[in-house]
C-alpha cells in the first residue's frame, strides 16, 4: 500500500531569495498535526510520505499512483486543497480523504470534493481509515462523513484521544530537512490540546474541545530535543528559536510548571516562544520559570484594546488587565508579542493608528494583525454570515472579508495597512537594530520585510474592497 499526505499552500512554495527573509509568502513551517498523522501511519505502512507546499512543490508522478491520499486544510488553504482533491480524484486511483480544522468544521462543503472527510484530530481514526481502504470496505467507525448517492452519511462524533505521545518524524516531510536551515522556518512542538475558554472568533475550542489534554513532560522535552537537532544539524542558523504552538499552554498550570522544570533539568539551552493569555503575565512563579527555561517572549492573544470589544466577543479580560500583564512580563526580562484583531463591531476609522500607538507606547516588540476572521462553525461566523463579502476562503488570511458596523470594508483594510506601516516603519527598524538584543534585532528585521509583503497583499484587495464598499455602503450603515 502507498499512502501520501498533502498540506496545500494558499500560495504554493516556489524558490526565491524572499524565502530567506519573508515568512508566509512562499515558505512557512509545515503542519505539525499532519506530520504527526503521517508518522502514525508510517508505523503501519512503510510507503508513507508527506508533501507540504509550505516547503516544496508536489511530485505528482509520485502521488498519482498512491492508494490513499490525505489532504489537511485550514480555511485559508481550503480552495487549494479542494482543487488538489478534485485533481487526484480525476487523475488517479487513490481514495482521497480531506481533514483538518476547516474540513471538520465545514464538512458539508468539503465532502463535495473528496471520497471521505475525516473529522477531528485523527490520531486514532487515521489508521482505521487505512484499514478500511485496504479491506475495500466503507468506513463505519465514528468520525467520518461521506456521500452515498444523494445522502450525506455521518458516522457519529469521535471522542478526541486522551493520549497523543507521537513525536512527528520530520524526515517524512519531503525536502523539509534540506529547507530547515532557513531562518524563516521555526522549529515547532505542540504539547497540549484544548482550551477551557470560549472566545467567539476562536475555532480551537470547537475543534479540540474545552478539556485540556496534555503530553507527558518527558515526551515534550524529547520532542524539543529532536526538533532542535533537526533544525540545527547540517545548517548554520542565525535564529535559534523554537515555538511551542499550544493555543493555551498555561491552561493546566501544574502541568505547564512541570514541563518548564523538565526543560530546565534537561540542560537544553535554546530560545523559546509560546502563546499565552494575559493571566500568565501576573503569575510570577511561572514567569521566573519561563525565563530560566530559556523563553525569550510570550505571544499574547490580546486581540483588542477596548473593553467593549472584549465583552462583545466573550473574551474575559480588560484593557487594565492587559497593561498590568505586559508590564509584569517585561519586568521579568521577557518580551511581549501582540496578536490583534481589527474590525470588531465597535471599531471606527482611526483604530489602526490607535492600535499602533498602543503597541509602540507599551514596547510590544512584535505583532500579528488580522482583520476579523471567520472560521465556519464558530459563533462569530454564524452570527455574521449575512455580512460576509464572499466565501473565497483563500482571502480569509488577514483581509477584510465582512461589512463592519461603523466602517466600510475598504476602510477596515486601510486601517490594517496603516497599523502595520506605523509599527514596522524604517525609524523603528533602525531603533531595533541599535537598541535590541541580537535575537530581537533579527526578529524585527524579518518582521519588517514580512510586513512589507503583507501590506503588498492587502493593497491588492483594495480595488475590489473599494468597489464593494461604494456599491453597498448603505448596507454596512443600516444592516
Amino acid at each position: 500500500m502507498k499512502v501520501r499526505f498533502i498540506e496545500p499552500g494558499n500560495r504554493p512554495y516556489r524558490p526565491t531569495p524572499l524565502n530567506y527573509f519573508v515568512y508566509d509568502r512562499y515558505i512557512r513551517t509545515p503542519s505539525v498535526g499532519l506530520n504527526t498523522l503521517a508518522t502514525i501511519v508510517k508505523e503501519r505502512v512503510a510507503d508513507t510520505l508527506m508533501y507540504s507546499e509550505s516547503v516544496s512543490r508536489l511530485v505528482k508522478s509520485d502521488l498519482l499512483d498512491a492508494d490513499l491520499i490525505f489532504i489537511g486544510i485550514f480555511t485559508f488553504s481550503a480552495k487549494r486543497g479542494y482543487a488538489l482533491a478534485r485533481y487526484f480524484q480525476k487523475n488517479s486511483k487513490a481514495v482521497v480523504v480531506l481533514g483538518g480544522l476547516h474540513a471538520s468544521m465545514n464538512y458539508r462543503e468539503a465532502v463535495r470534493y473528496c471520497d471521505y472527510v475525516l473529522l477531528g484530530e485523527g490520531d486514532e481514526s487515521v489508521l482505521e481509515m487505512v484499514d478500511a481502504v485496504q479491506k475495500e470496505v466503507l468506513p463505519e467507525f465514528p468520525g467520518v462523513v461521506y456521500r452515498k448517492g444523494k445522502t450525506l452519511v455521518h458516522t457519529g462524533e469521535r471522542k478526541p484521544p486522551e493520549r497523543f505521545e507521537t513525536i512527528p518524524d520530520k524526515d517524512l516531510v519531503y525536502r523539509y530537512r534540506k529547507m530547515a536551515g532557513h531562518n524563516t522556518l521555526w522549529g515547532q512542538v505542540h504539547a497540549s490540546r484544548g482550551c477551557p475558554h470560549n472566545c467567539d472568533y476562536c475555532a480551537v475550542v470547537r475543534h479540540f474541545g474545552r478539556k485540556v489534554r496534555t503530553r507527558t513532560p518527558e515526551n515534550v522535552v524529547e520532542d524539543i530535543r529532536r526538533t532542535i537537532a533537526f533544525q540545527e544539524n547540517g545548517h548554520h542558523r542565525l535564529l535559534k528559536a523554537l515555538w511551542l504552538t499550544d493555543d493555551n499552554f498555561f491552561a493546566d498550570r501544574e502541568w505547564a510548571i512541570r514541563v518548564l522544570q523538565a526543560i530546565i533539568d534537561s540542560g537544553i539551552r535554546y530560545h523559546f516562544t509560546v502563546q499565552a493569555r494575559w493571566e500568565v503575565g501576573l503569575d510570577n512563579e511561572m514567569l521566573c520559570l519561563l525565563k530560566k527555561a530559556g523563553f525569550a517572549e510570550l505571544a499574547m492573544g490580546i486581540e483588542f484594546i477596548e473593553d467593549d470589544a472584549f465583552r462583545r466577543y466573550h473574551k474575559k479580560s480588560t484593557k487594565e488587565d492587559i497593561l498590568a500583564s505586559i508590564k509584569n512580563i517585561q519586568r521579568h526580562g521577557l518580551s511581549v508579542r501582540g496578536l490583534f484583531i481589527l474590525g470588531a463591531d465597535n471599531h471606527t476609522v482611526g483604530v489602526g493608528d490607535r492600535l499602533a500607538d498602543f503597541v509602540i507606547k507599551n514596547k510590544i516588540q512584535g505583532v500579528l494583525i488580522q482583520c476579523m476572521y471567520f472560521v465556519p462553525g464558530t459563533p462569530v461566523y454564524e452570527e455574521n454570515k449575512e455580512r460576509l463579502l464572499h466565501r473565497n476562503w483563500e482571502k480569509y488570511n488577514g483581509n477584510a472579508v465582512h461589512f463592519p458596523i461603523t466602517m466600510t470594508p475598504y476602510e477596515l483594510q486601510m486601517e490594517s495597512i496603516r497599523a502595520s506601516r506605523k509599527i514596522y516603519s524604517v525609524p523603528r527598524l533602525l531603533q531595533a537594530l541599535i537598541r535590541e538584543d541580537p535575537l530581537h534585532k533579527l526578529l524585527f528585521l524579518g518582521e519588517f520585510f514580512w510586513n512589507i509583503s503583507i501590506r503588498k497583499d492587502l493593497r491588492k484587495e483594495l480595488p475590489y474592497l473599494k468597489k464593494v464598499s461604494e456599491e453597498t455602503g448603505s448596507f454596512k450603515r443600516n444592516g
